[in-house]
């Protein structure tokens, strides 16, 4: 049930997101095409995926949901091209396909994930079926939020400037929690704002949308250790080569894969606390830390 419904949910943000950058006038047809190998690489789409399995289960009908899913995979899609820039990760692999700057030039790369980003936004702050302009308002406020200084970006920025230095378990967490955790947790809580959902049901998704996206940063952390480059679709090692503190850095590998379960069986404690069936997303938080890529 859960490989069916990731396979169908990521056929379906791709049609979306397809459908908006072929909206795109051909003015500047080098940046449509870089926006649009960004894009449309391939992909696990876990954030759509949140999106939509959080929202139809709490009854959102899925073309509400579309624009957001589309919307938060452009922020994803803009802050990769950009995490692989010379100037960052330096990566010339994406998803086993040459990064946006090795397939065009590092000029199209950073316009490209300047548009993606600024797609993002637009395509929320059109109106939308069955949200009311003040729900799009605060899901343009959660975006972002989780994009910029407080989320992603800052995280990136602590990342870098950790970079060749050994960092607390702490300090770890809290960028990772920032760089990764903080588009996973925009995911769950753009699908509560579209489904006006109760205080409690809203805390009890964020503390597990808190503990799935730890999880997952740590899984990746674990898989650049124990994957091929083949299963990556990136280099094997990178973390290593860039000389980057990770969770088996700190906590050996048997610590950080101990710590990836825990993280887990506490997202799945808080799914005991709803009034829906929730199976879905617990298979989702489970698939988390049993996958190779």
């Amino acid at each position: 049930m859960l490989t069916d419904a990731i396979k169908t949910y990521q056929q379906r943000v791709d049609q979306v997101l397809r459908q908006h950058l072929h909206d795109l006038d051909d003015a500047a047809p080098t940046l449509k095409a870089a926006m649009t190998h960004g894009a449309l690489l391939g992909g696990k789409r876990i954030r759509p995926f949140l999106v939509y399995s959080i929202g139809n289960m709490l009854n959102v009908p899925l073309t509400t949901l579309d624009n957001l899913a589309a919307a938060i995979e452009c922020i994803h899609a803009y802050s990769l091209i950009h995490d692989d820039l010379p100037a960052m990760d330096d990566d010339c692999l994406r998803r086993g396909q040459p990064t946006v700057h090795i397939a065009f030039d590092e000029a199209s790369a950073i316009l490209a994930g300047d548009a993606l980003q600024t797609l993002a936004f637009d395509i929320i702050s059109t109106p939308i079926d069955g949200l009311s302009p003040k729900q799009q308002l605060a899901i343009v406020k959660s975006l972002a939020k989780a994009s910029g200084y407080q989320g992603m970006c800052g995280g990136q920025a602590i990342d870098l400037s950790a970079t060749n230095q050994r960092i607390e378990l702490t300090r770890l967490t809290e960028l990772h929690n920032k760089k990764t955790g903080a588009l996973i947790s925009c995911a769950v809580e753009m699908a509560l704002i579209a489904a006006n959902a109760s205080q409690s049901v809203h805390d009890t998704l964020m503390r597990y949308a808190q503990h799935v996206g730890l999880a997952f940063q740590v899984q990746d952390d674990i898989l650049d250790i124990i994957a091929s480059t083949e299963e990556l679709g990136k280099p094997q090692g990178s973390d290593q080569q860039s000389n980057k503190s990770t969770f088996p850095q700190l906590l050996g590998l048997e610590g950080a894969k101990q710590t990836s379960q825990q993280l887990v069986d506490d997202a799945l404690s808080e799914l005991t606390k709803l009034p829906y069936n929730s199976q879905l997303i617990a298979d989702f938080a489970r698939y988390i830390i049993a996958r190779r890529i």
